[in-house]
Formats: structure tokens, C-alpha cells, sequence
């Protein structure tokens, strides 16, 4: 844990994540990444120089057609241990995305009724802050998929505020790869719970996964690399000055 533990917190404070007197909510899914997060704040409220408190938020997705429930009690009972407030949320989201609108691609759409009902509990008790489990290899992905799949140059922020809402998420572990945290959660043998999701390995972000592992052992250091063009996003105005409200030239090579 005290790797994890020193890029979390030169993560925190690299983007001034947290203030003081600052209530952090956790979304905890029951994944290796989210219940890593939950124990790295946990350990980290108690000797960083600007106080804070950690609050779990599990939202339960119910289930779909021949897709079993969740049993989050592994996670209700780190949560006692870590000495962290928990709540489960109840959703049908599951079976409206699967059973009553039978999504192809139901991915998106997931995350924007999670992310809504996650954010409407916070703010129903009073917390402007919460945790997502998004790692160094989350951001990387993201990134090529925007540029694979949108043609833009773009990639969620450690800081995100939304305006709509009042809610500012903030992203701790994105200094910590997948694999440092896998073998992380599996040496302190922590409580994870595996994703019953029809779609679960089975999605755009798992093809562009497996072409950055390809690409990482044919190119070393490719990764490290993108997180560093990354890091000098936002691109400022990109294209020259005289055809920014044109269509580039159709004779550009790829």
C-alpha cells in the first residue's frame, strides 16, 4: 500500500484535489480500482496536512434478465473496518439499459445514469466532492479512444468541476497503473467484487486496450509518453490561424 499511498498523494497534491474541512465521497462499484481508492483516502486522511473525511457511495445497478445481483457485503464490511461512513444506493439501471431498451452500446448511457444517481445522493447530503477510481491506465485509454473513435484530442481531467451540480470530481489514482493496483488489492486482500455486466469485457474501451498493450511491447515507453502529452493538454487553438473556420484541406496525409 505505501506505493499506492505516495502517488495518491503527490496525485492530490500535484492538482490541489483536497481542501480542508473537505467531505470526499467514494464511488465504490466493488471493482479492484474503486476499493483501492476507498483504502488509500482511508489511510490518507490520517496524516495529510489538510484535514478531510471519507464517506463510501456504492450505487447497486439491480439486474438484468439471467444476470444476478451484487453482494456488496464484502465491501460494507471494509468500510467498518476502515472506519468510513457506507451507503448503498438501489437502481433498476440494469434492467432499463438491458431488458427495456435492449442497448447495443449501452456504455455511455451507463455511465450518465450512474453518474446521476451517484451525484444526486451526494448533494442530498450536503457533499460537493467525489472520488473516482480512474487510473494511469484509464486516462491513457481514453485518450485513444477519443482519438480513435471522435477524432478529437481529449481525455477526462484529474479536477473536473460541474457547474450544473456544484460537484467537483476529482481523480486520485491517476499516477497508479492497473497492474500496481491489481496486485496491490490482491496482497491486502481486498474485498472485490466481480462485475456481473452483460457487456463487461465486451466493449470499444477493451479493443483499445488490448492495441495499447500491443503497441506498448512493439513501442516501449508509449505509454508514458501519452500521459505526458496529456498532462500539456488543453491544445491551445490547434489549427493555423487562417482556416480555423474551415474544413482542413482534403489532401492532408494521414
Amino acid at each position: 500500500m505505501n506505493k499506492i499511498l505516495s502517488l495518491t498523494r503527490r496525485c492530490v497534491e500535484d492538482y490541489d484535489m483536497i481542501q480542508p474541512g473537505d467531505r470526499v465521497a467514494v464511488g465504490v462499484s466493488g471493482g479492484k480500482d474503486s476499493v483501492t481508492l476507498l483504502a488509500a483516502l482511508a489511510k490518507l486522511r490520517e496524516f495529510y496536512p489538510a484535514p478531510f473525511t471519507v464517506e463510501a457511495f456504492t450505487l447497486d445497478m439491480g439486474h438484468a434478465d439471467g444476470v444476478a445481483g451484487m453482494d456488496f457485503s464484502p465491501v460494507a464490511a471494509l468500510c467498518q473496518e476502515l472506519d468510513v461512513p457506507y451507503t448503498i444506493l438501489n437502481s433498476e439501471i440494469q434492467h432499463i439499459i438491458f431488458d427495456l431498451r435492449k442497448e447495443k452500446n449501452p456504455c455511455s448511457m451507463c455511465a450518465k445514469m450512474r453518474r446521476g444517481a451517484l451525484h444526486q445522493a451526494i448533494q442530498e447530503r450536503g457533499i460537493r466532492k467525489i472520488a473516482l477510481g480512474h487510473h494511469y491506465d484509464d486516462a491513457i485509454e481514453t485518450f485513444f479512444m477519443s482519438l480513435i473513435f471522435e477524432g478529437r484530442l481529449s481525455c477526462f481531467q484529474p479536477v473536473t468541476y460541474l457547474d450544473r451540480t456544484g460537484i467537483t470530481q476529482i481523480r486520485p489514482l491517476l499516477y497508479c497503473g492497473e497492474s500496481l493496483i491489481r496486485h496491490t488489492a490482491r496482497r491486502l486482500e481486498l474485498p472485490v467484487v466481480e462485475n456481473p455486466c452483460p457487456a463487461n469485457g465486451n466493449t470499444k474501451r477493451q479493443e483499445i486496450k488490448e492495441l495499447i498493450y500491443q503497441l506498448q511491447g512493439r513501442y516501449p515507453g508509449l505509454k508514458a509518453r501519452a500521459f505526458g502529452a496529456m498532462q500539456r493538454l488543453p491544445l491551445p487553438e490547434w489549427g493555423p490561424v487562417e482556416r480555423r473556420r474551415r474544413p482542413l484541406p482534403e489532401e492532408i496525409g494521414e
